[in-house]
Parts: structure tokens; C-alpha cells; sequence
């Protein structure tokens, strides 16, 4: 029995979307969430920073007491997942593979759209992936950093929000794929939108529905489990606002969270 918990990382509330899986999915485990909303968009941040800003929320994650660190940023995976990978001693996953994999498995026509934000695409992170699975596959890559600013500041419901959504998502609409990956975690919370706008037919992918079979693979592996019945605990902590951040991660889980701010002062020491 491990009794540490499972960590998750993001530049904000976007992974809440993996986390919540993973709290549906592993009832005996303890979850320990950082969104680190001060520093958003990472985006548009250098592969260095974020490189930098992954190695103090992994640290501070460790100091909490964490037995397996989630990378739920698509981002910080394209930059930092090799780098926590050599120099933590926990396992850590990431949101790319997995949701390429996916993407892959589910695509009838081959024709694979990627929506994120534009530091992932310019990494080419979900293209290299994909085409690694399966070169016979045409890619289609949109930045859309519109989105996550929309989803922390909770605009993805209104009749306005569609039209938004929609306007950004007409260059890969007009590539006819079949399916689409929504390689930002932040995008599932706007998954109503986004299907609205792509339309019925085209097959969404949410990477981090789908890295919760490399985490339960990882737990089975390692010998990793919590088994004993007990009351666990979710812990969540934010670089920014604590009541922005409840207002989305409240309504997202539909629960009651504990949430502490750290400062960047106390992050910058790790």
C-alpha cells in the first residue's frame, strides 16, 4: 500500500479535466493538483521557462508527497516530459502520447486535426507522435490561444462564446478532418463548443481521458496502489487567484475543494 498521492500539473485549471477522471477512476487515491494560473499561458511562454516553471511545481510536488507526477499540460509535456523523466525518481506521464495514440485508433478517413496552444504547435510534438504511430496519417495543426484565457475566466457557454469558438476553428474545419485532437486540457471544458462548431461527425479526442491508462498501468506496475479503504484527501494550489480558480474547479468536479495559493516567491525556491 502507497498511501502518496497522485500529482497533477497544469499552467491552470485545463488538467482539472484529467484530474477529474483520475479522481472517478482511482477512489482510494489522493490527488494533489497545481495549476499555475500566475505564469499562464505557457503557450507563449519559451521552451526554457517552462522547462523551469516544470522543475519547481515537480519539486514542490515531491516535497508534498507524491508517489507518480502527471504532466496534465500538453505544453509542458512537449518541453519538460523528458527532461522530469531523467531527473525525477517517480514516474511521470504525459498527455501526448496517449492522446495520439487515441487519435490514431479512432480515425476512420487518417485525416487527424490538432488544436493547442501555439507553443505546442510549434513544438510539432502531436505531429512527430502521430506520425510515429502511423505515417500514413495527414495531419492538420491549429494554435488556438484564445481558448484558455476564455476557459480561466469561465467564457464557454454563452451563444458569444460559440461564435468565438467557432470563428478560430474555421482553418481546420475547412480541412475536412474526421477526428480532433484537443491537445490543450483545457479544451475539454469547452468540448460543447468545440463539437458544435467542428460538427456531429468529426470524432473528438481528450488526451487526458486517455493518459489514465498509462497512470493505472504505472500504479499495476510499480506496485503503486493505495488499496486499504480510508477517506482521501484532494489537495489543489494555484500560482493565482483562489476564488477564479474555485469558481472553475468547483462547477468543473461538482464538489467542494480545498485550495491554497502559493506565491511565486515560494515556488522560485524549489
Amino acid at each position: 500500500m502507497d498511501k502518496r498521492a497522485i500529482g497533477f500539473m497544469d499552467s491552470g485549471v485545463g488538467g482539472l479535466t484529467v484530474a477529474k477522471e483520475a479522481i472517478k477512476q482511482f477512489p482510494n487515491e489522493n490527488i494533489i493538483y497545481f495549476g499555475d494560473e500566475a505564469r499562464l499561458p505557457y503557450g507563449e511562454k519559451s521552451p526554457e521557462e517552462i522547462k523551469k516553471f516544470a522543475q519547481q511545481i515537480s519539486d514542490f510536488l515531491i516535497d508534498k508527497g507524491i508517489k507518480i507526477l502527471v504532466i496534465a499540460c500538453n505544453t509542458a509535456t512537449a518541453h519538460a516530459l523528458s527532461l522530469l523523466k531523467d531527473t525525477l525518481d517517480i514516474p511521470v506521464i504525459g498527455v501526448i502520447y496517449p492522446g495520439s495514440l487515441a487519435a490514431v485508433n479512432i480515425s476512420k478517413e487518417k485525416r487527424i486535426g490538432v488544436i493547442a496552444t501555439n507553443g505546442t504547435i510549434k513544438s510539432k510534438a502531436y505531429e512527430k507522435t502521430i506520425s510515429s504511430i502511423n505515417n500514413n496519417v495527414k495531419i492538420f495543426s491549429l494554435g488556438c490561444p484564445r481558448f484558455i484565457p476564455m476557459v480561466e475566466d469561465g467564457h464557454y457557454k454563452s451563444q458569444e462564446d460559440q461564435k468565438l469558438v467557432t470563428q478560430d476553428l474555421v482553418p481546420i474545419i475547412k480541412d475536412n478532418v474526421d477526428t480532433l485532437v484537443m491537445g490543450c486540457t483545457h479544451y475539454p471544458i469547452m468540448r460543447k463548443l468545440i463539437q458544435n462548431a467542428m460538427g456531429a461527425d468529426v470524432r473528438l479526442v481528450d488526451p487526458g481521458i486517455a493518459v489514465i491508462k498509462d497512470i493505472k498501468q504505472t500504479i499495476d506496475e510499480l506496485n503503486l496502489k493505495n488499496s486499504l479503504s480510508h477517506t482521501r484527501t484532494l489537495r489543489f494550489y494555484t500560482t493565482g487567484s483562489v476564488e477564479k480558480f474555485r469558481f472553475v474547479a468547483e462547477e468543473w468536479l461538482d464538489r467542494d475543494i480545498d485550495i491554497k495559493k502559493v506565491s511565486l516567491k515560494t515556488l522560485e525556491e524549489y
